[in-house]
């Protein structure tokens, strides 16, 4: 069960050290079991990717099979309740809005005899790694694919595995349809990042591999980068919660319990300056544990890196929170508003006792491809522009070469590149 502690305690500093490690630490074992498969695939191609979808998944997959069909996807409408897809729509039209005020757009700077600028282009494909497993996201089929979609990307591939039935989930095929990708491979692991890095007869290579997935997928991604884009490396889920003694007990167990339901890994935090609300805590998850049907996973994560930590002050609770860096915060206290401030690292950040982490990962707008493991220090929630990428634009007139070449020559000479200062005489009026 989760355990109270003192944050500035022996057992608190002790707890919050070992964290930090376990967040930290890259599983050589995950990188001497993914090397051989990423050179598999780029060495034997297609062959290869059946052949370890065969052996981790069960499924037996040909050329034929490999590939999502129109009809598919018109049996997984007819699957998936209405109201189902009703709420995939809507998700997708929040998520549509809010990423559009998110688009950047090409620039000019006018000089004299000069113009200067940027140019921002979407890029041209990019794979999307959905995972299977424990749950079904077809709310990161949206995350992804939406703002793919609105930065122009013109093909966009979905990697998702399957077992031995090889059948896809409803609700995946029909978020993509949603999101209008209808590109959708039957294959996941470390062995669909490989073919999207490095393409195959049936699965061609993408420029930018993004999404979610295991301790494998991930040691995949990073590496493949440089022979592909990635996003980031996406570790176990996070929540931290920051409560006063006006925070509801109630609400505060169910969104740790909603992070902590995630797999064993996920780290549930709530960091408070009162003591009746961290005894009132410990029994709310208790009894919200009862009838959680991921009860198991649940309780086991919240053993592993759970942690209800008490602390003298509001401050020292925010001092905690840019320390830890976490994926979610959540503010369950008087006045939230007036604490944002004071939040400097985080993925993303809940105000209030209405506002459930859980409708940001569905449908609230913002992304929920978000930084991990302590990531959120230097790096942003999934956006529009990681789909972009930029180029910069110059152009001289001649009056504009003569006015500018004279401190670009005297630049090129104190490097000792004479060429390149020739490259501007060679052009100026003699």
């Amino acid at each position: 069960m989760i355990r109270l502690l003192h944050a500035g305690g022996d057992a608190g500093t002790a707890f919050l050290k070992e964290l930090a490690v376990r967040r930290a630490t890259v599983s050589a074992e995950a990188e001497m079991a993914v090397r051989p498969i990423l050179t598999d695939v780029r060495e034997k191609g297609e062959a290869a990717v059946m052949e370890y979808a065969q052996r981790f998944d069960g499924a037996t997959l040909t050329p034929a099979t490999l590939r999502v069909t129109a009809a598919e996807v018109e049996r997984a409408f007819d699957e998936l309740p209405p109201e189902a897809i009703a709420a995939l729509k809507l998700a997708a039209a929040r998520i549509e809005t809010f990423h559009r005020r998110q688009l950047p757009h090409s620039w000019f700077l006018t000089e004299e005899g000069t113009v200067l600028g940027q140019l921002c282009r979407p890029l041209d494909a990019v794979g999307i790694y959905i995972p299977g497993g424990k749950a079904v996201y077809p709310s990161t089929v949206l995350m992804i694919g939406v703002p793919a979609a609105v930065a122009g990307v013109e093909r966009r591939v979905i990697c998702t595995p399957v077992s031995s039935d090889l059948a896809v989930h409803p609700a995946v095929l029909v978020a993509a349809s949603v999101a209008g990708i209808t590109e959708i491979y039957k294959v996941g692991g470390a062995h669909a990042i490989a073919a999207l890095a490095y393409g195959t007869v049936s699965i061609p290579r993408v420029d930018k591999v993004v999404g979610p997935g295991n301790i494998y997928v991930a040691t995949a991604k990073r590496l493949v980068a440089g022979e592909v884009g990635i996003d980031a490396i996406a570790g176990p889920t996070e929540v931290v919660v920051v409560a006063d003694a006006a925070a509801n007990p109630a609400y505060v167990a169910a969104d740790l319990l909603a992070q902590a339901e995630h797999d064993e890994e996920a780290m549930s935090l709530c960091i408070t300056v009162s003591e009746s609300l961290a005894e009132a805590l410990v029994a709310e998850l208790r009894q919200q544990l009862n009838d959680l049907p991921r009860a198991r996973i649940a309780e086991a994560s919240l053993a592993k890196n759970g942690a209800i930590l008490l602390v003298p002050s509001l401050e020292a609770a925010f001092a905690l929170v840019s320390s830890i860096a976490p994926e979610h915060v959540e503010l369950h206290c008087q006045d939230p508003w007036s604490h944002v401030n004071r939040v400097r690292h985080a993925g993303a950040v809940f105000l209030g006792g209405f506002s459930p982490e859980a409708l940001g990962d569905y449908l609230a707008g913002p992304n929920h491809v978000l930084p991990t493991g302590g990531t959120a220090r230097f790096a942003s929630p999934l956006s529009v522009e990681d789909f972009l990428h930029r180029m910069s634009l110059l152009h001289f007139t001649e009056e504009g070469l003569n006015r500018l070449g004279g401190p670009a020559m005297t630049l090129a000479s104190l490097e000792g590149l004479d060429g390149h200062a020739r490259a501007v005489r060679i052009r100026q009026r003699s």
